[in-house]
């Protein structure tokens, strides 16, 4: 598996990134953490805007991209990989290589209830250390 910087949007990263807003959005805390993510960016324009940046690491195979993890100010604000290579690593691998790189992340970012995020996190020596709660 390879991973790299995102250097332009492509049909394939595309669909990919609206697979991962579509789950993102599903579950409990998902639009309040996008709203994050997006940080006033119209919504049509966020995905270049983070390839703009330099804040989108894809990770493939020999045949397709697999998924990607969006870091920005030394945190994983997301990780997505496509359903079909879920529980074969590529998310371990994929933040192990972000953390080995020249600007490692500090903290990642989870959803309420993600206990597999979580410990992916764990998995790195991650600790936990905020949560946030918030009233309605």
């Amino acid at each position: 598996m390879q991973v790299l910087r995102a250097s332009s949007t492509s049909d394939e990263l595309r669909d990919l990134w609206e697979h991962a807003l579509k789950r993102l959005t599903s579950h409990r805390g998902g639009p309040e953490l996008y709203n994050t993510i997006r940080r006033e960016v119209d919504n049509d324009a966020l995905l270049e805007d983070v390839v703009e940046q330099g804040a989108l690491w894809t990770i493939g195979n020999e045949e397709r991209l697999i998924g990607f993890a969006l870091v920005r100010d030394e945190v994983v604000e997301g990780v997505f990989v496509h359903h079909d290579e879920r529980r074969q690593h590529v998310a371990t691998t994929l933040l192990q290589a972000l953390a080995a790189g020249e600007h490692p992340p500090k903290d990642g970012l989870a959803l309420p209830g993600d206990r597999g995020m979580k410990s992916l996190y764990e998995s790195l020596g991650w600790k936990a250390r905020l949560l946030t709660m918030r009233g309605e």
